[in-house]
């Protein structure tokens, strides 16, 4: 019956059929043991964890990979990193050298044997390679990974970083991976991912599933979940109904304010709003015409009604973005007075003064995502006013995630969290080195450089206050010059039904979704 409801629902809300299972009965979790989860997406990115960012894949490497410490379940703070697949470490009083000495008897999923020191080195080179890595300009502020011995691993840095343990926890290129799957399966590995988290690949499903089993041979011991089936489901009101049905345990929300009002009037439903915040951002490419001229990107930024924003997403859910850093990461700084004031007729003033007394029309690509392509609607409706065309050319979530990193977009909307340090933000988005395009790419979607001085100082400083000071300095260099112009910081949306403990206290979680671990059941 309830396979029933959830294929009406979808068929109504989308004209298709979700087919949910591969037998075609409902798995529902209490009866099955099977946690379903839907997510707001069509299908897939990347299934490799140096490979991929997206929040739709972000969320099962949190369940299928370890690194070399994580972050306590249930949180986001880098206060609360502890041990994973290394015991314990220790640092040389330079902060140059780190020893990590890794558990023994660790498993890779799918009797590809046991994990030692050598597929840690196999992996940071792995995350540290551009043509394997979205991640590779973290990594190279590696001198070496070394192997002392099946389960001690030295790493050696150019220079001292604000948190090594920031790029090997398991998130981004830290989540480790097992070098003989890696390399017998090559490209395939994004079809079939090892690691040797509690979860471990079942089945994939091109747009319609990814099922994922219990780990048997987990180091921290087998999971009380027989496994976790993740259904693209990208329709809101189908993914909705198929919750409110019992066909789903865990859905995604990310639409806004009304969401969260709604689920919470459901019987049997915990609404989650946890962090960390992404920061909603609109990078602004300074090398493409008319945004080459400093007067147009500041036009821009004087089309920008926050308080708009805010309260079309719910100010349960969102806060005002302050900066180009989020708030609470370590070394944010308030930019709020160098934001320019919402003033329309002060934006049309400038671009006549920048030769465009017609106004101009600028392009964007953007994901099909419901919850972002809203903001894009609200962001393209603000610019009207002003005079500033905005076409908008709207593609498939991968496929926006590959033509935006060929720098095909002159506006890039992009939503995210990084590990909360101003570094990581910072060097990921607005240093030059991590520009589309070049070989060191990360998502510099504005060709920004404003900061990358202060940027480089920051990381080798080991004077904290003066630390604090360049990552300030850096943030008001970019602001000043209107690389990006920060939007909104979204508070991750999630709902549970109440019969699922997930184990622990949930306040946030850097995968984006709530971690699955060996102690999530149903009660």
């Amino acid at each position: 019956m309830k396979s029933r409801l959830l294929k009406t629902a979808c068929a109504l809300a989308t004209g298709l059929v979700l087919t949910l299972s591969v037998t075609g009965q409902s798995q529902a979790g209490p009866d099955t043991n099977f946690l379903n989860v839907g997510i707001a997406a069509s299908d897939a990115g990347r299934l490799d964890p140096h490979l991929s960012a997206t929040t739709i894949d972000k969320a099962v490497f949190g369940w299928m990979f370890s690194g070399l410490v994580r972050f306590t379940p249930g949180t986001a703070s880098p206060n609360t990193i502890e041990p994973d697949l290394a015991e314990s470490w220790s640092t040389s009083a330079d902060g140059l050298e780190w020893t990590f000495n890794l558990r023994k008897g660790v498993q890779c999923h799918s009797n590809y044997g046991e994990l030692t020191s050598a597929d840690i080195v196999y992996s940071f080179a792995r995350a540290a390679n551009p043509k394997s890595s979205s991640f590779s300009s973290n990594f190279k502020v590696f001198e070496s990974v070394k192997a002392l011995d099946p389960y001690t691993v030295k790493i050696t840095l150019k220079n001292p970083i604000p948190s090594l343990l920031g790029l090997v926890t398991n998130y981004h290129g830290g989540n480790i991976v097992c070098k003989k799957a890696a390399e017998e399966m090559g490209e395939d590995f994004q079809k079939h991912p090892i690691g040797t988290g509690p979860f471990m690949f079942g089945e994939y499903k091109p747009q319609q599933y990814l099922k994922l089993i219990a780990n048997p041979k987990y180091f921290r011991g087998v999971p009380k979940l027989k496994g976790i089936m993740y259904r693209y489901i990208p329709s809101n009101s189908a993914r909705d109904l198929a919750f409110q049905a019992g066909e789903l345990d865990m859905i995604y929300g990310g639409q806004g304010q009304v969401w969260v009002d709604r689920m919470k009037k459901l019987k049997g439903t915990i609404v989650h709003v946890m962090e960390p915040a992404e920061m909603s951002v609109m990078s602004l490419n300074i090398t493409s015409k008319p945004l080459d001229d400093i007067r147009v990107r500041k036009a821009i930024a004087m089309a920008v009604d926050r308080v708009e924003f805010v309260n079309f997403k719910g100010a349960g859910t969102v806060r005002a973005a302050t900066s180009i850093v989020p708030q609470g990461y370590l070394g944010y700084a308030d930019m709020t007075a160098l934001m320019p004031k919402y003033d329309v007729e002060g934006a049309k003033k400038l671009l006549a003064e920048a030769g465009y007394p017609d106004g101009i029309t600028i392009k964007a690509i953007h994901t099909s995502l419901p919850g972002m392509l809203a903001t894009m609607e609200v962001f393209q409706a603000q610019l009207a006013r002003a005079g500033i065309k905005l076409d908008l050319e709207v593609v498939e979530h991968a496929t926006f995630h590959a033509q935006i990193r060929k720098d095909l977009s002159q506006v890039t909307h992009y939503s995210a969290a990084r590990f909360p340090v101003a570094d990581t933000y910072l060097t990921q988005f607005f240093h030059s080195d991590s520009t589309v395009g070049t070989p060191t790419a990360v998502t510099n979607f504005s060709h920004c450089s404003a900061g990358d001085a202060e940027i480089d100082a920051a990381r080798s400083e080991q004077d904290p206050d003066k630390q604090k000071a360049l990552w300030k300095t850096a943030q008001e260099k970019i602001m000043k010059d209107f690389c990006a112009i920060p939007i909104y910081e979204t508070l991750q949306l999630w709902a549970t039904k109440d019969y699922l403990d997930l184990g622990y206290k949930l306040i946030g979680s850097l995968s984006l979704a709530p971690a699955v671990t060996v102690n999530t059941h149903f009660k």
